[in-house]
């Protein structure tokens, strides 16, 4: 059999990965480890694809780390080497990773928002209710579409709107958010928050949350695991794309 020189076996390690991750496509990162079982090792033992998983998707660096669903079977007793241990959980961050990436990147971009759940408070329900807030148009069935709060006699009081996403894991971009213009009243005011700011959780327990409780009740109920930054808010009456 003729022999071949593999270049990871020659080059200096530094400069291997230097190579290697100048690919920015998963599927050439996936077709490198068939290459060889050198090639293959190589790519996990450096968590190669974890690396461009993160690169493709910056809001997956707070991933603290990847556990492996199995079904029908129990997960193997933790005995052998430390070494072999650490392959097999450096194997599984491998095919997690890959698995993430190639769903982010395959399922098309959508709205993500799946139902709204409840508000902070409602001024008129449910004319005035936050199903509103996902209905495009600002009139319906000849009536002013819109959501509004109570109100609170201090400014700084912050009003909250929660809602329940598409799927359990979701990569978020951005945000679209349009001011209502009240074009039934004197001087057409807009009613714009004057910063925004997102949270994502997930329920403290898989059981559905009962609809009809107050905004108070589910707040206990989830653990926020992410928190943005304050976004100002313009007085505009048209759609502010917020970016991530």
């Amino acid at each position: 059999m003729e022999n071949r020189i593999d270049f990871v076996n020659w080059l200096d390690p530094d400069m291997s990965i230097q190579i290697l991750t100048c690919l920015d496509d998963l599927s050439d990162l996936l077709r490198v480890t068939c290459v060889s079982r050198c090639w293959r090792q190589y790519v996990i033992a450096n968590g190669l694809c974890r690396q461009l998983c993160l690169r493709m998707f910056p809001q997956l660096s707070k991933v603290v780390h990847v556990v492996e669903q199995r079904y029908g079977t129990k997960d193997p007793a933790e005995v052998g080497s430390s070494n072999f241990m650490e392959w097999q959980n450096l194997e599984r961050e491998h095919r997690a990773y890959a698995f993430l990436a190639r769903g982010c990147t395959t399922f098309p971009i959508r709205d993500l928002i799946s139902e709204p759940i409840c508000a902070s408070s409602t001024d008129n329900y449910p004319e005035e209710s936050i199903d509103n807030t996902l209905e495009p148009r600002d009139v319906v069935a000849q009536r002013a579409s819109y959501w509004s709060s109570k109100g609170n006699s201090n400014p700084a009081e912050p009003e909250m709107l929660l809602y329940k996403l598409m799927g359990d894991l979701c990569v978020i971009t951005e945000v679209s958010i349009q001011p209502f213009e009240a074009y039934f009243q004197w001087g057409l005011p807009i009613y714009s928050a004057k910063a925004v700011r997102f949270r994502m959780g997930h329920p403290k327990s898989p059981v559905d949350v009962p609809l009809g409780e107050s905004y108070k009740d589910y707040e206990n109920k989830f653990i926020w695991t992410y928190t943005s930054q304050e976004f100002p808010m313009a007085q505009v009456s048209c759609i502010s794309k917020l970016y991530f």
